[in-house]
């Protein structure tokens, strides 16, 4: 969790990601956003986040991507 913490600070230092549960649904993040987040996740964690994960749910907070990363890890 702390690496995803220091991934998304990096990209928006602005943003508190351990209080924030709508990152999307509040329009906090951008598609700019997320594609960076995806791109440094999936570097970070050797996975590949594809079409199907990009859903506001699983972006909408940190919890939910480390939700998702966690799943994804372990198909």
């Amino acid at each position: 969790m702390e690496q995803l913490k220091k991934i998304m600070e990096e990209i928006r230092p602005d943003l508190d990601f351990e209080k924030e549960t709508a990152l999307i649904d509040d329009g906090l993040l951008d598609s700019f956003d997320i594609i960076s987040i995806v791109s440094e996740v999936n570097n970070e964690f050797c996975i590949e986040i594809n079409v199907d994960d990009l859903l506001p749910e699983n972006f909408n907070s940190m919890e939910a991507l480390y939700e998702l990363i966690t799943k994804l890890m372990n198909e």
